[in-house]
Protein backbone atom coordinates (compact mmCIF):
# COMPACT_ATOMS: atom_id res chain seq x y z
CA UNK A 1 0.00 0.00 0.00
CA UNK A 2 1.28 3.48 -0.89
CA UNK A 3 2.04 5.67 2.10
CA UNK A 4 3.24 9.26 2.52
CA UNK A 5 5.61 10.82 1.86
CA UNK A 6 5.50 10.10 -1.86
CA UNK A 7 7.14 12.29 -4.48
CA UNK A 8 4.61 13.13 -7.22
CA UNK A 9 5.29 12.73 -10.90
CA UNK A 10 6.36 16.05 -12.46
CA UNK A 11 6.21 17.90 -15.76
CA UNK A 12 9.05 19.45 -17.76
CA UNK A 13 8.37 22.88 -19.31
CA UNK A 14 8.17 23.14 -23.09
CA UNK A 15 7.52 26.14 -25.32
CA UNK A 16 4.78 24.69 -27.52
CA UNK A 17 2.01 22.12 -27.12
CA UNK A 18 3.39 18.73 -28.17
CA UNK A 19 1.49 16.88 -30.87
CA UNK A 20 1.24 13.22 -31.80
CA UNK A 21 -0.72 10.07 -31.06
CA UNK A 22 -1.67 8.83 -27.60
CA UNK A 23 -1.43 12.25 -25.90
CA UNK A 24 -3.82 13.61 -23.28
CA UNK A 25 -4.11 17.32 -22.43
CA UNK A 26 -5.21 18.64 -19.02
CA UNK A 27 -5.49 22.18 -17.63
CA UNK A 28 -2.73 23.24 -15.23
CA UNK A 29 -4.49 24.81 -12.25
CA UNK A 30 -3.21 27.70 -10.14
CA UNK A 31 -3.28 25.88 -6.82
CA UNK A 32 -1.31 23.50 -4.61
CA UNK A 33 -0.24 20.11 -5.96
CA UNK A 34 -1.53 17.56 -3.48
CA UNK A 35 -1.47 13.81 -2.97
CA UNK A 36 -4.47 12.51 -1.01
CA UNK A 37 -4.12 9.28 0.99
CA UNK A 38 -7.30 7.62 2.31
CA UNK A 39 -6.63 4.80 4.75
CA UNK A 40 -8.55 3.13 7.55
CA UNK A 41 -7.40 5.81 10.01
CA UNK A 42 -8.57 8.78 7.96
CA UNK A 43 -7.19 11.13 5.29
CA UNK A 44 -3.81 12.75 4.79
CA UNK A 45 -3.12 15.54 2.31
CA UNK A 46 0.53 15.78 1.27
CA UNK A 47 2.09 18.73 -0.56
CA UNK A 48 4.52 18.31 -3.43
CA UNK A 49 7.38 18.88 -0.96
CA UNK A 50 6.03 16.25 1.46
CA UNK A 51 4.38 18.65 3.90
CA UNK A 52 1.24 17.50 5.73
CA UNK A 53 -1.59 19.86 4.72
CA UNK A 54 -4.45 17.88 6.28
CA UNK A 55 -5.09 20.18 9.23
CA UNK A 56 -5.42 23.25 7.02
CA UNK A 57 -8.23 21.82 4.88
CA UNK A 58 -10.76 20.10 7.17
CA UNK A 59 -13.53 20.38 4.57
CA UNK A 60 -11.41 18.50 2.01
CA UNK A 61 -10.38 15.74 4.38
CA UNK A 62 -14.04 15.38 5.36
CA UNK A 63 -15.04 15.01 1.72
CA UNK A 64 -12.32 12.44 1.01
CA UNK A 65 -13.56 10.20 3.82
CA UNK A 66 -16.28 9.15 1.38
CA UNK A 67 -13.62 7.30 -0.64
CA UNK A 68 -12.81 3.63 -0.03
CA UNK A 69 -9.85 2.94 2.24
CA UNK A 70 -6.61 2.39 0.32
CA UNK A 71 -7.36 5.05 -2.30
CA UNK A 72 -4.55 7.47 -3.26
CA UNK A 73 -5.29 10.43 -5.53
CA UNK A 74 -3.05 12.98 -7.24
CA UNK A 75 -4.54 16.39 -7.87
CA UNK A 76 -4.59 20.12 -7.17
CA UNK A 77 -6.09 21.98 -4.22
CA UNK A 78 -7.84 25.14 -5.39
CA UNK A 79 -10.17 27.78 -3.94
CA UNK A 80 -12.71 29.54 -6.16
CA UNK A 81 -13.51 33.23 -5.63
CA UNK A 82 -15.33 35.54 -8.02
CA UNK A 83 -15.18 33.14 -10.93
CA UNK A 84 -11.49 32.16 -10.78
CA UNK A 85 -9.01 30.38 -8.56
CA UNK A 86 -7.62 32.47 -5.70
CA UNK A 87 -4.10 31.47 -4.67
CA UNK A 88 -4.04 33.98 -1.81
CA UNK A 89 -6.94 32.22 -0.08
CA UNK A 90 -4.94 28.99 -0.19
CA UNK A 91 -1.97 30.74 1.41
CA UNK A 92 -4.13 32.11 4.19
CA UNK A 93 -4.89 28.60 5.43
CA UNK A 94 -1.41 28.07 6.86
CA UNK A 95 -1.55 31.28 8.94
CA UNK A 96 -5.29 31.39 9.68
CA UNK A 97 -5.12 30.10 13.26
CA UNK A 98 -8.54 30.62 14.85
CA UNK A 99 -9.93 31.89 11.53
CA UNK A 100 -9.42 28.51 9.86
CA UNK A 101 -12.99 27.28 10.40
CA UNK A 102 -14.42 30.51 9.00
CA UNK A 103 -12.16 30.36 5.94
CA UNK A 104 -13.15 26.75 5.29
CA UNK A 105 -16.83 27.68 5.56
CA UNK A 106 -16.81 30.85 3.46
CA UNK A 107 -14.06 29.92 0.98
CA UNK A 108 -14.06 26.11 0.78
CA UNK A 109 -11.26 24.38 -1.06
CA UNK A 110 -11.74 21.75 -3.76
CA UNK A 111 -9.51 18.90 -4.82
CA UNK A 112 -9.34 18.61 -8.61
CA UNK A 113 -8.20 15.01 -9.05
CA UNK A 114 -6.32 13.99 -12.20
CA UNK A 115 -4.76 10.63 -11.32
CA UNK A 116 -5.45 7.49 -9.33
CA UNK A 117 -2.31 5.94 -7.86
CA UNK A 118 -3.92 3.32 -5.67
CA UNK A 119 -7.39 1.82 -5.89
CA UNK A 120 -9.79 0.63 -3.18
CA UNK A 121 -8.14 -1.76 -0.80
CA UNK A 122 -4.71 -0.40 -1.68
CA UNK A 123 -4.55 -1.91 -5.17
CA UNK A 124 -1.32 -0.52 -6.74
CA UNK A 125 -1.84 1.27 -10.05
CA UNK A 126 1.48 3.05 -10.69
CA UNK A 127 2.46 0.61 -13.43
CA UNK A 128 -0.90 0.73 -15.18
CA UNK A 129 -1.24 3.04 -18.25
CA UNK A 130 -2.70 6.50 -17.72
CA UNK A 131 -5.77 5.68 -19.84
CA UNK A 132 -6.68 2.84 -17.46
CA UNK A 133 -5.98 4.92 -14.35
CA UNK A 134 -8.13 7.72 -15.77
CA UNK A 135 -11.07 5.39 -16.46
CA UNK A 136 -10.82 4.00 -12.93
CA UNK A 137 -10.66 7.52 -11.49
CA UNK A 138 -13.72 8.67 -13.46
CA UNK A 139 -15.70 5.72 -12.17
CA UNK A 140 -14.59 6.31 -8.61
CA UNK A 141 -15.65 9.97 -8.70
CA UNK A 142 -18.91 9.46 -10.59
CA UNK A 143 -20.95 10.19 -7.45
CA UNK A 144 -18.33 12.20 -5.52
CA UNK A 145 -19.35 15.18 -3.35
CA UNK A 146 -18.99 18.69 -4.87
CA UNK A 147 -15.61 19.34 -3.23
CA UNK A 148 -13.99 16.46 -5.13
CA UNK A 149 -13.83 17.11 -8.88
CA UNK A 150 -12.51 15.13 -11.85
CA UNK A 151 -10.02 17.21 -13.85
CA UNK A 152 -11.04 17.82 -17.48
CA UNK A 153 -9.00 15.95 -20.06
CA UNK A 154 -9.01 15.93 -23.85
CA UNK A 155 -7.14 14.24 -26.67
CA UNK A 156 -8.15 17.01 -29.07
CA UNK A 157 -5.27 19.40 -29.78
CA UNK A 158 -7.62 22.16 -30.96
CA UNK A 159 -9.57 21.97 -27.72
CA UNK A 160 -6.35 22.09 -25.68
CA UNK A 161 -5.28 25.20 -27.58
CA UNK A 162 -8.66 26.76 -26.83
CA UNK A 163 -8.18 26.04 -23.12
CA UNK A 164 -4.75 27.63 -23.26
CA UNK A 165 -6.22 30.73 -24.88
CA UNK A 166 -9.46 31.21 -22.91
CA UNK A 167 -9.33 29.39 -19.59
CA UNK A 168 -6.73 31.71 -18.07
CA UNK A 169 -9.64 33.92 -16.96
CA UNK A 170 -10.60 31.13 -14.58
CA UNK A 171 -7.09 30.70 -13.15
CA UNK A 172 -5.67 28.04 -15.48
CA UNK A 173 -1.92 28.56 -15.83
CA UNK A 174 -1.40 26.37 -18.85
CA UNK A 175 -1.69 22.80 -20.15
CA UNK A 176 -0.10 19.56 -18.91
CA UNK A 177 0.55 16.92 -21.57
CA UNK A 178 0.68 13.21 -20.73
CA UNK A 179 1.03 9.97 -22.64
CA UNK A 180 -2.11 7.84 -22.43
CA UNK A 181 0.04 4.70 -22.32
CA UNK A 182 2.44 6.09 -19.72
CA UNK A 183 2.95 4.69 -16.23
CA UNK A 184 3.11 6.92 -13.12
CA UNK A 185 6.76 7.58 -12.26
CA UNK A 186 7.18 9.35 -8.89
CA UNK A 187 9.71 12.18 -9.00
CA UNK A 188 10.36 11.93 -12.74
CA UNK A 189 9.58 14.83 -15.12
CA UNK A 190 8.01 12.58 -17.73
CA UNK A 191 4.99 14.82 -18.37
CA UNK A 192 5.25 18.14 -20.21
CA UNK A 193 3.70 21.52 -19.47
CA UNK A 194 3.07 24.67 -21.46
CA UNK A 195 2.34 27.91 -19.62
CA UNK A 196 -0.04 30.53 -20.94
CA UNK A 197 1.82 33.82 -21.48
CA UNK A 198 0.81 37.29 -22.60
CA UNK A 199 2.63 40.58 -23.06
CA UNK A 200 1.86 43.76 -21.12
CA UNK A 201 3.18 47.31 -21.09
CA UNK A 202 4.46 48.52 -17.73
CA UNK A 203 6.53 51.32 -16.18
CA UNK A 204 9.94 50.70 -14.66
CA UNK A 205 9.85 51.89 -11.05
CA UNK A 206 13.12 50.45 -9.76
CA UNK A 207 16.05 48.17 -10.45
CA UNK A 208 18.19 45.75 -8.52
CA UNK A 209 21.86 46.42 -8.94
CA UNK A 210 23.20 49.78 -10.13
CA UNK A 211 21.16 51.94 -12.51
CA UNK A 212 24.13 51.95 -14.88
CA UNK A 213 24.10 48.13 -15.01
CA UNK A 214 20.66 46.90 -13.87
CA UNK A 215 20.28 43.23 -12.92
CA UNK A 216 16.47 43.07 -12.85
CA UNK A 217 13.61 45.53 -13.33
CA UNK A 218 10.79 46.25 -10.88
CA UNK A 219 7.74 47.26 -12.87
CA UNK A 220 4.31 48.71 -12.20
CA UNK A 221 1.43 50.84 -13.41
CA UNK A 222 -0.14 54.02 -12.07
CA UNK A 223 -3.59 53.80 -10.54
CA UNK A 224 -6.37 56.29 -11.30
CA UNK A 225 -4.84 58.72 -8.78
CA UNK A 226 -1.46 58.65 -10.50
CA UNK A 227 0.28 56.55 -7.83
CA UNK A 228 2.64 53.86 -9.14
CA UNK A 229 1.50 50.38 -8.06
CA UNK A 230 4.02 47.54 -7.95
CA UNK A 231 3.26 44.64 -10.32
CA UNK A 232 6.32 42.42 -10.38
CA UNK A 233 10.00 41.74 -11.01
CA UNK A 234 11.71 40.53 -14.16
CA UNK A 235 14.03 37.60 -14.60
CA UNK A 236 17.74 38.59 -14.69
CA UNK A 237 18.53 40.74 -17.70
CA UNK A 238 20.97 39.68 -20.39
CA UNK A 239 24.12 41.73 -20.90
CA UNK A 240 22.81 43.36 -24.07
CA UNK A 241 19.56 44.27 -22.32
CA UNK A 242 21.49 45.84 -19.44
CA UNK A 243 23.42 48.04 -21.84
CA UNK A 244 20.24 49.03 -23.66
CA UNK A 245 18.46 50.06 -20.46
CA UNK A 246 21.41 51.75 -18.73
CA UNK A 247 21.18 54.88 -20.86
CA UNK A 248 17.40 55.16 -20.44
CA UNK A 249 16.98 54.79 -16.67
CA UNK A 250 17.24 57.79 -14.34
CA UNK A 251 17.55 57.57 -10.55
CA UNK A 252 14.69 58.98 -8.50
CA UNK A 253 14.80 60.67 -5.12
CA UNK A 254 13.79 58.05 -2.56
CA UNK A 255 11.64 60.46 -0.57
CA UNK A 256 9.45 61.08 -3.62
CA UNK A 257 9.11 57.45 -4.66
CA UNK A 258 5.81 55.63 -3.86
CA UNK A 259 7.35 52.26 -2.94
CA UNK A 260 8.93 51.43 0.42
CA UNK A 261 12.62 50.64 0.68
CA UNK A 262 13.53 47.84 0.78
CA UNK A 263 10.67 46.23 -1.13
CA UNK A 264 8.61 44.03 1.26
CA UNK A 265 9.20 40.33 0.71
CA UNK A 266 5.46 39.66 1.02
CA UNK A 267 4.83 41.58 -2.18
CA UNK A 268 6.12 38.60 -4.15
CA UNK A 269 2.99 36.61 -3.22
CA UNK A 270 4.85 33.38 -2.43
CA UNK A 271 3.96 30.78 0.20
CA UNK A 272 7.23 31.52 2.00
CA UNK A 273 7.87 35.25 1.44
CA UNK A 274 11.38 36.22 0.47
CA UNK A 275 13.39 38.63 2.63
CA UNK A 276 12.97 42.36 1.90
CA UNK A 277 14.51 43.30 -1.43
CA UNK A 278 16.96 46.22 -1.63
CA UNK A 279 16.56 48.18 -4.86
CA UNK A 280 17.29 51.53 -6.49
CA UNK A 281 14.26 53.72 -7.27
CA UNK A 282 14.12 55.19 -10.77
CA UNK A 283 11.88 57.77 -12.39
CA UNK A 284 8.88 55.84 -13.65
CA UNK A 285 8.62 57.33 -17.12
CA UNK A 286 10.18 54.45 -19.09
CA UNK A 287 7.66 52.10 -20.73
CA UNK A 288 8.71 48.49 -21.29
CA UNK A 289 6.97 45.40 -22.60
CA UNK A 290 7.12 42.29 -20.43
CA UNK A 291 5.84 38.74 -20.85
CA UNK A 292 3.98 37.18 -17.93
CA UNK A 293 2.06 34.00 -17.16
CA UNK A 294 -1.47 33.76 -15.76
CA UNK A 295 -0.54 33.48 -12.07
CA UNK A 296 -1.44 36.70 -10.27
CA UNK A 297 -3.16 37.91 -7.12
CA UNK A 298 -3.72 41.19 -5.33
CA UNK A 299 -3.05 42.90 -8.66
CA UNK A 300 0.53 41.54 -8.84
CA UNK A 301 2.30 38.79 -10.74
CA UNK A 302 3.28 35.92 -8.48
CA UNK A 303 6.05 34.66 -10.78
CA UNK A 304 8.82 36.69 -12.34
CA UNK A 305 8.16 38.21 -15.75
CA UNK A 306 10.40 38.30 -18.82
CA UNK A 307 11.62 41.62 -20.14
CA UNK A 308 10.88 41.86 -23.89
CA UNK A 309 11.77 45.37 -25.07
CA UNK A 310 11.61 49.11 -24.48
CA UNK A 311 8.51 50.86 -25.86
CA UNK A 312 10.22 54.17 -26.62
CA UNK A 313 7.29 55.32 -28.74
CA UNK A 314 4.98 55.28 -25.69
CA UNK A 315 4.73 57.86 -22.92
CA UNK A 316 3.91 56.89 -19.36
CA UNK A 317 0.43 58.37 -19.87
CA UNK A 318 -0.18 55.88 -22.71
CA UNK A 319 -0.06 52.91 -20.31
CA UNK A 320 -3.47 51.85 -19.04
CA UNK A 321 -4.23 52.62 -15.41
CA UNK A 322 -3.74 49.92 -12.80
CA UNK A 323 -6.87 48.08 -11.64
CA UNK A 324 -7.19 44.83 -9.63
CA UNK A 325 -7.60 42.95 -12.91
CA UNK A 326 -4.76 44.75 -14.72
CA UNK A 327 -2.81 41.52 -15.19
CA UNK A 328 -5.65 39.42 -16.56
CA UNK A 329 -4.92 38.30 -20.12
Amino acid sequence: MLRPPLTPMLAAPVAELPTGPHLAYEPKWDGWRTLAFRDAAGVRLQSRAGRDLSGYFPEVTGTLRSLPAGTVLDGELIVWAEGRTDFALLQQRVTAGRRLAALAEHHPAHLVAFDLLSGPGGEPLLDRPLAERRDRLAGLLADAPPGLVLCPQTGDLAEAREWLRTWTDAGVEGIVVKRCDGRYEPGRRAWQKVRAHHTVEALVGGVTGPVADPETLLVGRCDDRGRLRYLGRTHPLRRQQRRELAGLLRPAAAQHHPWPEPLPGGWTGQLNPAPPLPYTPVRHDLVVEVEADAAYEHGRWRHRVRYVRVRAELAASDVSAWTPDTLQP
